[in-house]
C-alpha cells in the first residue's frame, strides 16, 4: 500500500468524496472490506476509480467474494481537480498574496503528483527536501530583516551550486513560503 495518492481525476473526486464511500475507504485502510454485504455497489465505484482494490477472491458454496483494501494510507483531491477553476499563479494579483501561495500550494501537489508517478513506474525513489519551522517576530522590522538575510543567503546558496550545465544535472524548483501561524497553534 502506497502512503499517499492524490487524487486527480474529477469523477474519482466525486467517488471519494461521497460520505458512504469515504467511510467505506478509511476502513478499508486498517483492514480488507467484505464485498459480499449491500456495500457492494459503493465498493464497486471506488474500485472502478481506483481508491481501492482487489486484496482476495474467494469462491465457497457456488458464490465468489471479494475483499477490497485502499490502494494508499491516505488521500489528497488535487485541486486541479476543479480544472480552470483552480488557483493560478498566472491570475494572481501578486506574489505577496495569499491566493499567490495558495497558488504555488497548488502548483507543487501538481508537479510532485506527476514526479511520484513516475517514480513509481520506473521504481525509484523522488528526492525530496522539506523544512517545517515556526518563529516569532517581534515586530515587522524584524520580519522584514529576516525576509532580507534570508532572500540573500538563498541567493548565495542557489549561485554556489547552481550548475545547469554540468553533465547530469537535474533541475529542482526550491520554494519558501511564510504565513502566520493559526491562532489554535500558537498555544
Amino acid at each position: 500500500m502506497q502512503s499517499l495518492e492524490v487524487i486527480d481525476n474529477p469523477a474519482a473526486a466525486i467517488i471519494a468524496l461521497d460520505p458512504i464511500r469515504s467511510c467505506l475507504l478509511g476502513r478499508s485502510r486498517r483492514s480488507p472490506r467484505n464485498a459480499a454485504s449491500k456495500l457492494n455497489y459503493h465498493l464497486k465505484a471506488l474500485e472502478h476509480q481506483q481508491p481501492i482494490q482487489v486484496a482476495e477472491t474467494r469462491k465457497w458454496s457456488g458464490l465468489t467474494g471479494q475483499k477490497f483494501v485502499a490502494s494508499a494510507g491516505s488521500y489528497l483531491i488535487s485541486p486541479t481537480v476543479l480544472g480552470g477553476l483552480a488557483p493560478d499563479r498566472a491570475k494572481t494579483a501578486g506574489r505577496l498574496s495569499a491566493g499567490y501561495l495558495i497558488a504555488l500550494a497548488v502548483r507543487i501537489v501538481r508537479e510532485v503528483r506527476q514526479l511520484l508517478g513516475h517514480a513509481r513506474q520506473t521504481g525509484k525513489r523522488l528526492p525530496t527536501l522539506s523544512i517545517d519551522t515556526g518563529i516569532a517576530f517581534q515586530s515587522p522590522e524584524d520580519r522584514a530583516n529576516f525576509t532580507r538575510d534570508l532572500t540573500q543567503a538563498v541567493v548565495g546558496l542557489a549561485a554556489h551550486y547552481h550548475r545547469p550545465s554540468a553533465a547530469g544535472a537535474r533541475p529542482h524548483r526550491f520554494v519558501v513560503i511564510a504565513y502566520p501561524r493559526p491562532h489554535e497553534e500558537q498555544k
